[in-house]
This record gives structure tokens, sequence and C-alpha cells, in this order.
């Protein structure tokens, strides 16, 4: 029986579900929303809300624990600096799973993942990339 067995297996070995939920974590930290089937997301989006209360405790061993499971440094500098102070005053719930309906090649069910508190820091990166540069 499978009771309390929360695993979504993906169709995966370990290793190859650890590689892709941490790259779709990096992903969602680096471009804020991605676009993914719906069981990739709800299985991406405990490990992405973990990761954000290890960046609002934000001590060494923290940033370290993070960066064994995501192996990309600069990735976690972002999630630290930018992401949880964005969602310090939240307790839990920092992504937002939208579905959008069948893909058209094989009609699995797609869904966005994204960052509830994102609105500010997608601004602060339309502003950075606004700024024209001086030739």
């Amino acid at each position: 029986m499978r009771h309390r067995r929360k695993t979504i297996k993906l169709g995966r070995s370990t290793a190859h579900r650890d590689s892709l939920l941490a790259n779709q974590v990096c992903s969602l930290i680096e471009h804020h929303r991605i676009k993914t089937t719906l069981a990739k997301a709800k299985a991406t989006r405990p490990l992405a809300e973990r990761m954000v209360t290890l960046g609002k405790r934000g001590d060494l061993h923290a940033r370290r624990t993070a960066i064994s499971y995501l192996k990309h440094k600069d990735i976690v500098k972002i999630l630290f600096d930018k992401i949880a102070p964005a969602a310090a005053t939240r307790e839990g719930g920092y992504t937002r799973i939208t579905k959008l309906g069948p893909r058209q090649s094989d009609s699995a069910p797609m869904a966005y993942l994204e960052w509830v508190d994102s609105a500010p820091i997608a601004e602060a990166k339309i502003e950075i990339e606004s700024i024209p540069s001086e030739k």
C-alpha cells in the first residue's frame, strides 16, 4: 500500500528525478516563471518552497544546503539576495500554479509555475534592462 508515500516519480530514476527537479527550481529562480507539465509543476513546488525557506533563514548552513541541492552558486545567490527577501513577510505559499490546458502534440496538461511575490522582482529586472547603455 502507498500510505504516506508522497514522492511523485514522474517515470524517472531517483537520480534523474532529482536532477530534473533541481533544474526546474533553478529555471524558476532565474526566469521567475516556467511553463511545464502539471505533474512536474506539482513535483517542483515543494522543493522551490523549501529553497525559499532556506533563503529566508539566510545563514551559512542554509546557503550550503541550497548549493548542495541546486549545484549553482550564482542561482543560490539570486535566491538569497532577491527572492527570499521579497517573500520575507509571507509564511509559506511562495509559488503559484496556473493551469493552461493541454499541449498540442501529446495532450499533456500544461501549467505555469511562478513566484507569488514576483511582481517587485520582475519590475526591478525590467528597470535594469530598460536603462540605455552609453556608447
